[in-house]
């Protein structure tokens, strides 16, 4: 970007009351100050200080125009309002993920995972070239929101489990915390699934509210300390092949800013999306070491008949999704098109690399 952009300035004037337009009105030496809501803990690794990255960095390449405060879950609002907060201007920015917002928006799943679907590369490829954000803005300035890709997990672990899981019979009646696609396809096999803020996780197995648990992989799993209430951690990834967070921006606001600190936001979340999966896989890959070799976690993987009816049971969630909601068919059709394009490559590629590396013992 060219620093003739960042010095043409015209300023926002910092947001009033809550749900009010946002007009442009301040002179050019005026600091524009918004507030993002998160999801997450103050401060939690990847996620919570993630958000904050996000926030650095459109102070940073605005030269100090732009100032974000951020708040951790609860701050000002549950972590489970963002988007709700966000849309109506009580904080000009969120920080969340996608799919917590099925009940509202059906679409909004596809944009954080699919479960047998792509990678994170493959992922990005489709918001940044494949027509992915192009459609999620559509999908949100409906709900007077902008969205952005501002991180990623990467590939997510199948979760937290009290037993052992040797056949599709032992999935039977478990209470597990799942949200997303993947949460539904899990109750199509007899497994009840619930939705739930992370921070909540650990009592909630404690005290046997879940007998299993899904949340993100080593990194934030062993900050939670969720390997001290359940002995099996699943390999299997299914459920979350990637795991978009997504940053949101409310729409008046984002239609008030000039072109030039438009363009420092999505510099700023494209920034933070590469930082965090870097991240988190230098952390995971400690975090994992750290978990066996000093926790004694024991690593599994779903048996074979558990995989096959997680998958069967992913199709049809999908199918009858698109079925009944015509926005999530729009989205899913890009999706699924993508995913055909980029396959084939991806097999003679990352996966056949992957593959031939482990066959010589590297």
């Amino acid at each position: 970007m060219q620093r003739r952009k960042f010095l043409k300035t015209v300023g926002i004037g910092a947001a009033g009351v809550a749900a009010a337009p946002f007009v442009s009105t301040a002179k050019a030496q005026d600091t524009i100050t918004w507030d993002m809501v998160t999801s997450w803990p103050t401060n939690f690794p990847a996620l919570g200080t993630g958000a904050n990255d996000f926030a650095q960095r459109i102070e940073q390449l605005s030269n100090g125009r732009m100032r974000v405060r951020v708040h951790g879950a609860g701050e000002l609002v549950p972590a489970m309002e963002v988007f709700d907060a966000v849309a109506a201007g009580t904080a000009e920015m969120g920080h969340s993920a996608a799919y917590y917002w099925r009940g509202k928006v059906a679409a909004s799943q596809f944009f954080t995972a699919v479960p047998f679907g792509m990678n994170t590369t493959e992922k990005n490829a489709w918001l940044y070239h494949g027509g992915g954000q192009e459609l999620w803005d559509e999908v949100y300035a409906k709900h007077n929101l902008k969205p952005f890709a501002v991180g990623n997990t990467g590939a997510q672990m199948a979760g937290w489990f009290k037993k052992e899981i040797n056949s599709l019979a032992d999935m039977q009646g478990i209470r597990l915390r799942l949200p997303g696609l993947a949460g539904e396809a899990m109750n199509g096999i007899g497994v009840t699934t619930v939705n739930m803020p992370g921070g909540e996780i650990f009592t909630s197995m404690q005290t046997g509210v879940l007998d299993a648990a899904d949340w993100v992989g080593p990194y934030n799993d062993m900050a939670f300390g969720l390997y001290q209430v359940a002995d099996y951690y699943y390999t299997s990834v299914w459920n979350e092949p990637t795991a978009v967070l997504e940053g949101t921006v409310n729409l008046d606001a984002w239609n008030a800013l000039p072109d030039d600190l438009k363009d420092v936001v999505r510099e700023a979340a494209k920034a933070s999306n590469l930082a965090m999966i870097s991240e988190f896989a230098y952390r995971n890959a400690q975090a994992l070491e750290t978990l066996v070799d000093e926790h004694g976690v024991q690593l599994r993987e779903f048996p074979q008949d558990v995989m096959e009816a997680l998958f069967e049971s992913s199709k049809q969630v999908i199918q009858e999704q698109v079925d009944r909601d015509p926005e999530s068919a729009k989205v899913y059709e890009s999706y699924l098109a993508f995913q055909k394009l980029v396959r084939p490559f991806s097999d003679i590629g990352e996966y056949a690399y992957l593959k031939g590396r482990d066959n010589v013992g590297a």
